[in-house]
């Protein structure tokens, strides 16, 4: 893993060093530099980012080389930042542009409060716009289609093990969590609060059912909101599982050679996500012409592709390779999925928020705890 680990590395900093790419060598729309120049005028783009030190570095140096305009990424989990952009909405004093990040927060606590601004018109770039472009054409996850662009579709176990204390061999099925072995050594991701943790928890009551989820509370679980403790802790051998979070909070210690590993596909099967992997604008941008750019920036292949490898997760875009992810425990949904798949094994459009989301948190709420 660790040699794989070195690649990513390598790319990474290939695409920050080289951020003009083949896109952008296709035509542009007649005012594109226009928009662009006013961008530089405007000083800055603020969006709110999934908490990863890497990535807001990465984004922040390949950005504003690529177009020299400056960002202010603010990398948190959606529901601690949303109740603060809509309350500046509502006061008119407005700070982001955008908000990258999970649905559920977004569904549950921007769309209601009507602060959002359709994205279609940000779509610029002839290699964003086109939908031949994306596995599967334009994903939105609102029934309107129009605010929340997913941009990742991918199956993930969110299971990983400290292989010094657990063998991937041992863990079939769900019900291998519930080893009288395993009491005491599980850690989640903290299912009452939107997020990953919420996403795993939610499948397993739909898939295995509340008596399920109660004899897996008896386990004695570690539950928590920090992901990078949770991380720690597993890498440290402090406990032997983990549900709920991924390659991303894992990547500092993969990246220090500390034993990690995924799981393998329980035999239940797994959901699909789009993780951290979706974007919408909110209205009266401050800065909207650096919102444009940067949209198109992010949308296109340097910007997906970067996305992708910090993160560790599978874009839609066609052009993009994440056939490496499967060394990660993750398939991208353009490597294995039908469409018809895809729309029976998601979680994080509007309507399955509503049917599966929000039912798995009053659930968690219930055996946890308020």
């Amino acid at each position: 893993m660790k040699n794989i680990y070195r690649i990513i590395v390598l790319s990474l900093l290939s695409l920050v060093a080289g951020t003009a790419s083949a896109q952008t060598n296709q035509p542009r729309p007649a005012d594109w530099e226009k928009i662009v120049e006013a961008a530089r005028k405007e000083g800055k783009v603020v969006a709110s980012i999934p908490p990863s030190a890497e990535l807001r570095k990465l984004m922040e140096l390949a950005f504003s080389k690529r177009y020299g305009i400056g960002v202010e990424f603010v990398p948190v989990r959606g529901g601690a930042i949303i109740r603060r952009m809509v309350d500046e909405a509502k006061a008119g004093a407005q700070y982001f542009d955008l908000h990258i990040g999970g649905t559920e927060s977004v569904i549950s606590g921007l769309l209601p409060e009507n602060v959002l601004e359709p994205l279609g018109p940000f779509l610029i770039l002839p290699e964003v716009k086109d939908p031949k472009q994306w596995w599967g054409g334009h994903i939105w996850v609102d029934n309107a289609k129009r605010f929340v662009y997913a941009f990742d579709a991918y199956q993930t176990v969110s299971l990983w093990a400290n292989p010094n204390e657990y063998k991937a061999a041992e863990f079939r099925s769900f019900d291998d969590l519930l080893n009288p072995n395993l009491q005491g050594k599980i850690g989640i991701s903290d299912p009452r609060t939107p997020g990953s943790g919420s996403s795993m928890w939610s499948y397993m009551l739909y898939i295995k059912g509340e008596d399920y989820l109660k004899k897996f509370v008896a386990q004695k679980l570690f539950v928590t909101r920090d992901l990078r403790l949770l991380a720690e802790n597993l890498a440290k051998g402090k406990i032997t599982i983990t549900s709920g979070i991924g390659y991303s909070e894992f990547f500092p210690f993969i990246k220090a050679g500390l034993p990690l590993a995924p799981l393998p596909v329980p035999k239940e099967g797994l959901y699909v996500s789009g993780g951290y992997g979706n974007v919408t604008v909110l209205k009266n941008q401050p800065h909207p012409n650096a919102t444009k750019v940067f949209v198109n920036w992010l949308l296109g292949r340097d910007g997906q592709e970067l996305f992708s490898r910090a993160m560790g997760v599978g874009t839609r875009r066609l052009d993009v390779d994440t056939k490496w992810l499967k060394e990660f425990g993750v398939l991208a949904a353009k490597d294995g999925l039908t469409l018809e798949h895809y729309y029976k094994l998601e979680n994080q459009s509007e309507d399955k928020i509503y049917k599966i989301r929000e039912p798995g948190a009053a659930m968690a709420r219930k055996l946890l705890g308020q």
